[in-house]
């Protein structure tokens, strides 16, 4: 099977891995979980684009972890509930600090 050539993403998005190793198929929750993090709006319409609107919902659905703002973009333009994201069902779980 021949190499796909990475898309052009922002630089700072894969600080800690040489872009160079990443498949977008093999590595996609990876991609997408970065991009909804940490990605500009030119990223978001790359991942959007390669691999559509449901199947980005689905894989940030399904991330451990996300960011509270990323959750509420990707539930929002999915029009999806936030509580039918994992992430969102861990971060219920967790202990908060107590407010005083």
């Amino acid at each position: 099977m021949e190499n796909i050539k990475m898309p052009d993403f922002s630089p700072n998005l894969f600080w800690d891995t040489d872009i160079a190793d990443l498949d977008m198929e093999k590595h996609k929750k990876f991609i997408v979980n970065r991009v909804l993090d940490y990605g500009s709006w030119d990223d978001w319409k790359i991942i959007r684009d390669y691999y559509g609107l449901i199947q980005v919902r689905d894989i940030a659905k399904d991330l451990r972890e996300m960011f509270a703002k990323s959750l509420s973009f990707i539930s929002t333009i999915t029009q999806t509930p936030e509580d039918q994201f994992r992430c969102y069902k861990l971060l219920q779980s967790k202990d908060t600090h107590w407010s005083y």
